[in-house]
């Protein structure tokens, strides 16, 4: 490629990254507190809720995500008869969302199931209301303990936001493809792993420096 050719190339990626971006953004705002409602529901003490999520749950981890984002993007045209589906940008944030939800949803239950009975019995005894317990006293502590698959799960969604190009929405991994064939060359799309490792080294400093924030320890 010659040089005019990979500063478009670069110019392009950097537009192609805010739809990443987007994506990655609007998956966890969406995936973060439906992961806690699910993990709740998952501890329901009524037996049909708690396994109506589990099968939830297992269709979702038990499942390509890929296919997650083929199945929501055909299946009103599918459902109704008529149309493309939803649009591509939302197809993939509703598959994201409710694919990550579910597996956020077990680190929550892990964390909140890591703190000890008495945490909660001491805060009863001091007068604590439920509420006041759960965000003062219990979720601090389970923020801190599923902090490092948390991490792992950030940046796996980063990786993941290249699916996206399966139903047609033009991220950095789709461009990268699309350059490649045009140019005949696989320098898009080395540095459309560059973008990613970039991304994903951002990712992994903010939480390491969030992890050494609520090191109690030293």
């Amino acid at each position: 490629m010659s040089k005019e050719a990979i500063v478009v190339l670069i110019k392009n990626m950097l537009e192609a990254s805010a739809v990443t971006l987007e994506v990655f953004f609007l998956t966890l705002l969406f995936s973060l507190p439906l992961g806690l409602l699910f993990a709740s529901l998952r501890m329901s003490k009524y037996k049909f809720i708690e396994l109506l999520v589990r099968f939830y749950l297992l269709i979702m981890r038990g499942t390509p995500l890929i296919l997650q984002l083929i199945f929501f993007y055909f299946l009103p045209s599918q459902l109704f008869g008529y149309g493309h589906g939803l649009p591509r940008f939302w197809a993939a944030i509703l598959a994201f969302s409710l694919n990550y939800a579910a597996y956020f949803a077990e680190i929550y239950r892990g964390g909140i199931q890591s703190v000890p009975v008495g945490q909660h019995e001491a805060a009863a005894v001091l007068g604590l209301s439920k509420s006041r317990t759960f965000f003062k006293i219990i979720l601090p502590q389970v923020v801190k303990n599923i902090l490092p698959s948390m991490g792992n799960e950030f940046m796996t969604l980063v990786k993941d936001t290249a699916l996206a190009q399966t139903i047609g929405v033009m991220e950095i991994f789709r461009l990268a493809n699309s350059s490649a064939s045009t140019n005949f060359s696989t320098l898009p799309i080395f540095v459309a792993g560059l973008f990613y490792l970039i991304m994903n080294s951002v990712v992994s400093n903010a939480f390491s420096f969030v992890g050494k924030k609520l090191d109690y320890y030293h």
